[in-house]
């Protein structure tokens, strides 16, 4: 096994003395002198370290600040430009706008009047298939006579039947028996194809323009109804 000696330390003698320039030995105040030396070497160290310190911080700071503000004007610039970007879009956009609302009131009034159109044209046609009718067949009209009557409450009353004068006649002369079931009255204000009939204190429109001018609007509601459905489609 090996063996260890032990170690002994100098005396602190040694570094008390020291030796000067001529090679005699120094007393503890020249050491104490190198030592307010040291210490005023290791203070101007200190001191500069803080101020390295505080120049580099200061620096780095100045960089990462203008490099947070930098990053923040450009966040803030885009922003700004979206949002001017945005007015400027909605400034061109408005005429656009105006036209497009222009361009469909137009569209709707167009189709209006074309409505419009083919309603009249249909109420034309079928009235003169009714004059045309009427005037073939004109006991027809006591068959809508007789239909309205049905509908109102019964009476013991005279029933007058208002007719144009011409078809008084015409039914009378084709069919008097049936004429004699109610009192026809000649009416010069009733266009053929009208006819109003009164029972008591009840007075109903039995003519066939009245009945006429409810299919025209069920047509005509119609009509707008498929408007509405292309309008919805093409906007899609």
């Amino acid at each position: 096994m090996k063996q260890f000696r032990p170690y002994r330390f100098p005396p602190l003698q040694q570094y008390v003395h020291t030796h000067g320039a001529n090679g005699q030995r120094v007393s503890g105040q020249g050491h104490m002198a190198d030592a307010a030396q040291w210490q005023a070497s290791v203070s101007e160290g200190f001191e500069q370290g803080q101020r390295d310190g505080y120049e580099i911080g200061l620096q780095r700071g100045q960089e990462d600040g203008f490099e947070a503000g930098r990053q923040q004007g450009v966040e803030l610039g885009r922003e700004e430009g979206r949002q001017e970007t945005l007015v400027g879009f909605d400034h061109l956009a408005r005429p656009v706008d105006g036209m497009l609302k222009s361009l469909k009131k137009l569209r709707a009034d167009y189709r209006a009047a074309q409505r419009k159109e083919v309603v009249d044209l249909v109420a034309k046609v079928a009235r003169n298939v009714i004059r045309a009718e009427l005037a073939l067949q004109p006991v027809q009209i006591m068959a809508l006579v007789d239909e309205t009557l049905a509908s109102m409450p019964p009476t013991r009353d005279e029933i007058d039947v208002y007719l144009n004068p011409e078809e008084v006649k015409r039914i009378m002369e084709v069919d008097p028996k049936r004429a004699k079931r109610w009192n026809l009255i000649g009416d010069a204000r009733l266009d053929l194809g009208e006819c109003r009939i009164r029972a008591g204190d009840s007075e109903v429109d039995a003519g066939c323009h009245q009945r006429l001018a409810a299919v025209m609007e069920q047509v005509d509601n119609q009509l707008q109804a498929a408007d509405g459905g292309d309008d919805a489609e093409s906007e899609e």
